[in-house]
């Protein structure tokens, strides 16, 4: 990947653990980055008058819920139905009642555990429980100290080959003032290529005007944050230092952020007063179009 770091501080950290070295591009200020020259045709293909939606909230149904063990968390098996080419194998350390996304109703139904000491990350997609372990359509492990990319081609439990936890809106870093690396941003459409460390894409679209999977969107340094206040204004200054990274195909513009019952979503609603109109891309590497 380009350098795009502008100053770089201690990487961000969850249960005692770097989630990812401060080099990881994640973790890359990209406030001084370069605009993408395509970026006004990529900003067109996501939507000009769209606007940004916070996906997440109090509501455990909502967003991405992740949990943490220890190291003495039994491993059990996992069973893949789709992906398993491209996931590591089981056994993971998945305790059987670990959160699932949108549990009870159709979705991407997303695990995500961290264990604590080994500091690896183990993130199912599709993941129901099986007999004494689980099915998943695919898995990813993450060992949170190192900037190891998936191989190239492979996805995780997130369509472009990314992990999901380290760039998920979290409530404890938003309660102490200040998020230091990218959120996760889902787009209807997508091209069949990806950036890194970005290492999948899921379109076979050849349109060079959409955006490759692993694209970053800044949050132009003349939005005015005037006005917005609170969990919000910590989550906007946030996009215009480290930006969004296109990770999946959905919703145009939703962030995806962890559920808590500390949020308050009425502050949360300011979030979609910032329109698609106020973002540029930045160049962060070449578009690769392996598989």
């Amino acid at each position: 990947m380009a350098s795009i770091a502008g100053s770089r501080l201690p990487p961000p950290r969850e249960a005692g653990c770097p989630v990812f070295p401060a080099s990881n591009p994640l973790n890359q200020d990209i406030s001084h980055a370069p605009v993408d020259p395509n970026s006004a045709a990529y900003i067109a293909s996501i939507g000009l008058g769209g606007h940004l939606h916070p996906d997440f909230g109090t509501n455990p149904s909502y967003g991405i819920p992740y949990t943490v063990v220890g190291q003495s968390q039994a491993k059990v098996p996992i069973r893949f139905t789709e992906f398993g080419e491209e996931s590591e194998p089981g056994p993971y350390p998945i305790p059987p009642s670990a959160p699932v996304e949108g549990a009870g109703v159709e979705g991407d139904r997303h695990v995500l555990v961290l264990q604590r000491g080994s500091c690896h990350l183990y993130e199912l997609y599709s993941a129901r429980r099986n007999g004494g372990g689980w099915e998943a359509g695919s898995g990813a492990v993450f060992n949170l100290r190192s900037n190891r990319l998936r191989p190239e081609g492979w996805t995780s439990a997130d369509a472009a080959g990314l992990p999901i936890l380290p760039l998920l809106v979290r409530y404890p870093e938003v309660r102490a003032g200040r998020i230091d690396h990218a959120l996760r941003v889902t787009v209807q459409h997508t091209q069949r290529g990806y950036i890194h460390p970005a290492t999948h894409f899921a379109s076979s679209s050849s349109d060079p005007s959409l955006p490759p999977m692993g694209l970053r969107l800044r949050l132009k340094a003349s939005f005015p944050l005037a006005g917005f206040h609170g969990e919000s204004l910590i989550v906007l200054r946030a996009l215009k230092r480290y930006g969004l990274i296109v990770a999946d195909n959905g919703s145009s513009w939703y962030i995806t952020g962890a559920p808590d019952p500390r949020w308050n979503d009425a502050d949360l609603e300011q979030i979609k007063r910032v329109p698609g109109s106020a973002f540029e891309a930045v160049r962060s590497g070449a578009i690769r179009h392996r598989g």
